[in-house]
């Protein structure tokens, strides 16, 4: 069978594996995602599988880096990606998405491990690269009481300005522009 073909197979037992199952997403023909943890907890993350063009005689695409895992740990994201591509070599030849889902589903709490439960305790590699020191504050800019009174004078009680402020002069625009009525 052609690699095409193994494809085409493989994408039917998925649709009747995962019918119903809401974790399972395909997100085209040859990537999938699947939602590891409970919606809203801080360990759970996606992980897409996308197949290459001499899939399943090449090992596919493993990817964590979905806007989702945004707050897990970049040595945890290394470690759970690792771990899958140890599993391919053997798989090679055959249908392997599956396989390589129920694998990280078996052992999540292993690859999760090093992962915080508690939010506040993680901190991303942005703000480990800025230092907290040095912080400079933007200074608003300061009006004097002469400034603040002139734009106290030129707004109502509410704080907006008159009604019609912006309204041209119409019989003297018209006296210009040379329109005889």
């Amino acid at each position: 069978m052609s690699n095409k073909e193994l494809q085409e197979e493989e994408l039917e037992v998925l649709h009747s594996i995962y019918d119903g199952d809401e974790s399972f997403k395909q997100v085209n023909e040859t990537t999938f995602q699947y939602k590891y943890g409970e919606e809203g907890n801080h360990r759970s993350f996606v992980m897409e599988i996308s197949w290459t063009a001499d899939y399943p005689e090449n090992s596919p695409n493993i990817k964590l880096d979905a806007f989702y895992n945004k707050h897990i740990l970049s040595n945890v994201k290394e470690t759970i990606k690792n771990s899958v591509a140890e599993q391919v070599p053997d798989l090679i030849g055959c249908a392997m998405t599956y396989t390589l889902f129920e694998y990280v589903k078996e052992n999540y709490d292993e690859l999760i491990s090093e992962q915080p439960e508690v939010p506040s305790l993680i901190q991303t590699d942005e703000d480990k690269n800025q230092p907290d020191v040095g912080k400079k504050k933007e200074k608003k800019e300061q009006l004097t009481k002469n400034q603040k009174r002139k734009m106290y004078e030129r707004m109502n009680a509410a704080g907006e300005k008159p009604r019609g402020y912006d309204w041209v002069d119409i019989i003297k625009h018209l006296s210009q522009s040379g329109v005889q009525t």
